[in-house]
Parts: C-alpha cells; sequence; structure tokens
C-alpha cells in the first residue's frame, strides 16, 4: 500500500541582523535592498512543527534558530504536500526563484 505524500516545502522569514553573516552575503550577492531574507527547506513534518523544532535548536539550522521570525506561508503552501523526491526538487527551485527575485536566501 502505497504512503500518501507527505513530504512539505517551507520557507522561514530572518531578521536582518542575518545579512552581518559573511557566508549569508557571499552566498546572496544579488541581494536587493528591502526584499527579505528567508530560509527555504523541506521536511516530512508539519511546517509549523519543523519552524518550532528549529527554534529549539533540534535538528536546527543556525540562521533559522538565531535569526527564524516566522513561516511565510503564502511562498510555499500551494505546493504542499508532495512526495518526497519532487519535495527535494521544489526547495531547489523555490530557492532559485526568490535568489532570482531579489530576496536573501539560505538553503541547508
Amino acid at each position: 500500500m502505497a504512503r500518501r505524500p507527505h513530504y512539505h516545502v517551507y520557507v522561514v522569514e530572518l531578521a536582518d541582523q542575518v545579512w552581518n553573516a559573511a557566508r549569508f552575503r557571499k552566498a546572496n550577492p544579488d541581494y536587493q535592498l528591502g526584499k527579505p531574507f528567508v530560509y527555504v527547506g523541506m521536511t516530512g513534518l508539519d511546517p509549523d512543527v519543523r519552524f518550532d523544532k528549529h527554534k529549539a535548536g533540534i535538528q536546527a539550522n543556525t540562521y533559522v534558530r538565531d535569526h527564524g521570525l516566522h513561516l511565510l506561508p503564502a511562498l510555499y503552501e500551494r505546493y504542499n504536500p508532495m512526495p518526497y523526491e519532487a519535495a527535494r526538487e521544489m526547495e531547489v527551485e523555490l530557492g532559485i526563484a526568490l535568489r532570482r527575485a531579489g530576496y536573501g536566501v539560505w538553503q541547508a
């Protein structure tokens, strides 16, 4: 019996202070002033649960743990849920699309 798709992509808005991190700046040479800073990820959990785990330091990305403000569901809800491979691909595609739009983006 096939398991129904349960993977999600998600986007977390990061505080402006993340721009002080040299690695983040280096990863975003085309950042457009005034656009949001975001983290794009994928998970088999509900995005709200995954965000809470980041903030609690459980399998957390440092930028989300230290600078994560909230989820931005308008940027990802329409894609979820999906199979694992589709989520892996969508995570990359969404990050690329947001960078092209001038966002500051981090992906693990």
